[in-house]
């Protein structure tokens, strides 16, 4: 079935089989090619990867024409994180949307549409879904990736994603264990801690990941967080009592364990990449995830040769490495069995959703425009997880509607304050109505303040939220998406303008 590994020792091919590395380009450079014939198992996915589905299945087949087993791995959770769609936006609208309609059959439609897109592509193992419960609604990094903030809906959307999206052959990626939902810090710039006792843990944090093992879930991926209550000196990626004791042991799960990126600064600020890919693997993790930012030959050379160094000196076990390669070949062998998708396409089901997603207050008294508006983006600076390049908001979607819509993008990142924000949205909009677009108004107040100046102003703005809608409507008409994908501002265009 796979291509013999060449002239490597076991030892030296079991590091690479453990290895989740990224590359640049649209087509597989040669060291990549080369690793997989010598033992490499997986491979990761990024925007920088992808230009259209008809390349990236030519990318999938020059891969598996080296080796025929090769996971091929993508952070496509749809919503705001998306990679197959990162030029144009998603055709799906994101875990907080579904979560908001609560409709478990459709969660497990969409993700098994998405599944079946990324199948086709030759895609096999998808980092996703997240199961972070959003208990801190001041969280950078979570947000609209999750389902919402009560553990039960979170486990019951968890359970149906996993479902939908292996029974279209590709394997699920459940993360971030243990939760990453009560933080206020981003793992890719530094070090999350959450401190909250172990029952309440248990209580909610691990819900959604139990009901995902329930389901299934082929993988999980660990948390670069700390949780004094279980580990209180190693984040989760690398810590024992966490990944072996509390994931396998007393949860029973036998998938494999995927490490989140390990050039983020969580973990390579403190550790460095080689050490902490030497740490994960002992604590129990079987594969590395690398390549976010770190994309070339000389890093898995670094992270091959740093776990043999290790397995040498007595530092990691042997029987531990050679575990953690067999539970990635394991998973190949069942991505190589798994049932292809014989479901017919649902183009639509991801708009479907975010139309049922959509709240608007005020709309029993709004009449749609029928004038080209100024749409203004009250624009925050993106985390890393969703990245800059991807469009979002609702003036793309406006304009098809409404030609001649104008728009424009506003930060508070440069020193401006929300006042000044406002006053240059009113002389860029002129005489024009105004849509104002945010996302999380509660987490910047630049952008409240923005809005309060612009609301006095003009009381006839429209507003809409496309992150989470903490910050109370206001508005002459107030649109909540639950998401920043694409279909989700076709959904609020299709209010704004009417049917």
């Amino acid at each position: 079935m796979t291509t013999i590994a060449r002239g490597l020792d076991t030892l030296t091919r079991d590091a690479l089989t453990v290895l989740q590395p990224g590359f640049p380009g649209t087509t597989a450079p040669d060291w990549l090619l080369r690793r997989l014939g010598e033992g490499l198992a997986s491979v990761g996915l990024f925007g920088r990867n992808i230009a259209s589905p008809e390349q990236l299945s030519a990318l999938t087949a020059q891969l598996r024409a080296e080796r025929d087993d090769v996971l091929v791995a993508i952070d496509e959770e749809g919503g705001d994180v998306t990679r197959l769609e990162v030029r144009t936006g998603s055709s799906f609208p994101g875990n907080c949307a579904l979560g908001a309609v609560d409709d478990v059959d459709l969660t497990r439609e969409v993700a098994y549409e998405l599944g079946r897109r990324l199948a086709e592509c030759g895609v096999n193992l998808n980092w996703a879904p997240s199961a972070d419960v959003n208990s801190n609604p001041a969280n950078p990094v979570i947000g609209v990736r999750s389902f919402g903030a009560d553990p039960a809906l979170v486990a019951r959307h968890t359970a149906a994603y996993v479902t939908g999206l292996q029974a279209a052959g590709v394997a699920a990626c459940t993360k971030h264990f243990p939760g990453h939902g009560d933080t206020a810090v981003d793992s890719h710039h530094a070090l999350p801690r959450i401190d909250v006792p172990a029952e309440a843990l248990a209580e909610r944090e691990l819900v959604p990941f139990l009901a995902a093992i329930g389901a299934g879930s082929r993988a999980i991926m660990s948390a670069h967080i700390l949780v004094p209550a279980l580990d209180p000196i190693r984040p989760a990626t690398l810590s024992r009592p966490i990944l072996t004791d509390l994931l396998r042991r007393d949860h029973g799960y036998e998938g494999l364990i995927v490490t989140d990126g390990m050039e983020m600064q969580a973990v390579a600020a403190t550790y460095g990449i080689e050490r902490g890919s030497v740490l994960a693997i002992a604590a129990g993790a079987d594969a590395i995830c690398v390549g976010g930012g770190l994309s070339d030959d000389a890093t898995v050379r670094r992270l091959r040769d740093a776990l043999v160094t290790a397995v040498r000196t007595g530092e990691l076990p042997e029987e531990r490495l050679a575990d953690a390669a067999e539970r990635v070949r394991a998973l190949a062998r069942w991505t190589g069995s798994a049932p292809e998708s014989t479901g017919e396409p649902v183009p639509d089901v991801g708009l479907v959703a975010a139309r049922r997603a959509l709240r608007a207050t005020g709309a029993d008294t709004f009449t749609p425009l029928t004038d080209p508006p100024y749409v203004a983006a009250l624009t925050p600076v993106a985390n890393i997880a969703v990245g800059d390049e991807t469009p979002w908001g609702v003036a793309a979607e406006l304009a098809r509607l409404l030609p001649g819509t104008q728009t424009g993008s506003f930060s508070g990142g440069n020193g401006e304050n929300g006042e000044d924000v406002a006053r240059a949205v009113l002389v860029a909009a002129g005489e024009r109505q105004i849509v104002a677009v945010v996302r999380d108004e509660h987490r910047h107040p630049w952008m409240a303040t923005a809005l309060d100046t612009l609301l006095t102003t003009r009381p006839d703005t429209i507003v809409v939220e496309m992150g989470v809608p903490q910050a109370v409507p206001r508005g002459a008409l107030h649109i909540a998406t639950h998401g920043a994908a694409r279909v989700c501002g076709r959904a609020a265009a299709e209010v704004i303008a009417g049917p």
